[in-house]
């Protein structure tokens, strides 16, 4: 009633903190997918991350919070976001997102990945597949382009739903309809994994709040093969998509600061990917 919720502005230096965690984050990432094979447990994905954990000498955001019991969330075909790690065996052409946040010094950071396990390609189930974990990620590199170029956070969500507009115009995924996933949203990180405020995946009538230097985001989309619902399991964790279909899942951390945008989990800053959508990333190191 008294308004939206306080953003926590960065400092520059509180900005490079949070590039540090960022960073493992990124280690942590190709770690994984490394490790993303037939035959792999997901709890095998989860050892790999907390084994870059303890090289870094960092702390998990995930570990504990709110209860859940690992370093990493690991989230396989209709599974959208928070999969725990267990006995699950990777199979050939499995879709699997990765959810993994890093504490450096009190400061998080926190990235997604999707990626399809190898050993179907030349299918048309491999090709969908990949087109939906080629659009998650092309949209939200268009979501963190919006971020440098609008004023309101709204912009997020409105390039994001262009982007799967788009797909679906050029008849990808078979003619079947993409849905945005909207009860998990992108947040605010900084001294904590979630901080205000939201930020949407969809065009809304809200335009959000002014952006602002010294905001730091995690931009992180969730698409599927068909309809939008989800349900949360009997762990009360995992979501699963309520129509069974598969399920994709990008995100990166972001700051704000004077000079411009910075991507603090991808080890280029986001160089090459917003390059190519005409943005020139400033990095403070």
């Amino acid at each position: 009633m008294f308004g939206r919720e306080r953003i926590e502005l960065k400092t520059p230096e509180q900005v490079l903190l949070m590039r540090r965690a960022g960073l493992v984050v990124a280690d942590a990432h190709a770690a994984i997918r490394a490790a993303v094979v037939p035959g792999a447990r997901t709890r095998d994905l989860d050892a790999v991350a907390a084994g870059v954990l303890a090289d870094a000498g960092a702390a998990s955001s995930f570990l504990g919070y709110h209860g859940y019991p690992a370093v990493l969330c690991v989230s396989v075909n209709d599974e959208v976001v928070h999969g725990i790690p267990g006995d699950r065996v990777l199979e050939p052409g499995d879709v699997v997102s990765a959810d993994f946040g890093a504490v450096v010094d009190g400061w998080h950071g926190d990235a997604a990945f999707s990626m399809v396990v190898p050993g179907t390609e030349g299918t048309d189930e491999r090709a969908a597949d990949d087109d939906l974990v080629a659009t998650t990620k092309a949209a939200m590199w268009a979501g963190i382009a919006a971020l440098a170029r609008g004023e309101r956070l709204g912009a997020v969500g409105e390039a994001v739903e262009e982007v799967v507009d788009a797909a679906q115009a050029a008849g990808l995924n078979g003619g079947v309809h993409y849905g945005i996933v909207e009860e998990y949203v992108g947040h605010g990180i900084g001294t904590a994994m979630h901080q205000p405020p939201d930020v949407l995946n969809y065009r809304a009538r809200d335009r959000g709040p002014r952006l602002r230097p010294g905001m730091c985001l995690a931009i992180e989309p969730m698409i599927v093969r068909g309809s939008r619902e989800t349900a949360v399991l009997e762990d009360d964790w995992t979501v699963v998509t309520t129509d069974g279909s598969r399920a994709a899942h990008w995100e990166h951390t972001v700051a704000l600061h004077e000079g411009g945008i910075w991507v603090l989990t991808a080890p280029d800053g986001g160089a090459a990917e917003l390059g190519a959508l005409g943005v020139e990333i400033a990095a403070l190191d």
